[in-house]
C-alpha cells in the first residue's frame, strides 16, 4: 500500500471520529496535545506507541496524526506492516486547522514542537 493510500482528509477523519468509526489517536509530544487536539483523540506519544500499542482499539480502523503528517505517517507505516487497519491524517493537525476544524480546550492551538525545528 502505497503512503497516499494510508492517508485521510482532515475532514474524512472528523466525520470517522465523530460518528465512531475510527479511534484517532494523537502521536504528538505532552506539549503540543496540550495546546490543542482533536476530540476524542486518545494521545499516545510517539516514544511510547509500540510499548502503548495495547491501548489501542484494534477492533476497528485507526487514525494516527501529528502536526504536519510525518511523524505520524511513519508511524502508520510501521503499523500497518505489522497488521493493524491504520491510516494517518493527511497534513497533520496543521491541515486539521486550515479546515476550520475544531480543537480542544476551545481556543487550542497548533504549537512547534520545542527540540524541533519549524515545518
Amino acid at each position: 500500500m502505497s503512503d497516499e493510500d494510508r492517508q485521510l482528509t482532515p475532514q474524512r477523519v472528523s466525520e470517522l471520529a465523530e460518528n465512531g468509526e475510527a479511534q484517532v489517536v494523537d502521536v504528538r509530544l505532552d506539549e503540543e496535545w496540550d495546546a490543542g487536539h482533536i476530540a476524542g483523540a486518545t494521545h499516545i506519544p510517539l516514544d511510547s506507541l509500540s510499548s502503548r500499542a495495547g491501548e489501542i482499539d484494534g477492533s476497528k480502523p485507526v487514525v494516527l496524526y501529528c502536526r504536519s503528517g510525518d511523524r505520524s505517517g511513519g508511524a502508520a507505516d510501521a503499523l500497518a506492516a505489522s497488521g493493524w487497519d491504520v491510516t494517518s491524517m493527511e497534513g497533520g493537525l496543521l491541515a486539521w486547522v486550515e479546515k476550520g476544524l475544531p480543537l480542544e480546550p476551545e481556543g487550542g492551538e497548533v504549537v512547534t514542537p520545542s527540540g524541533l525545528p519549524p515545518a
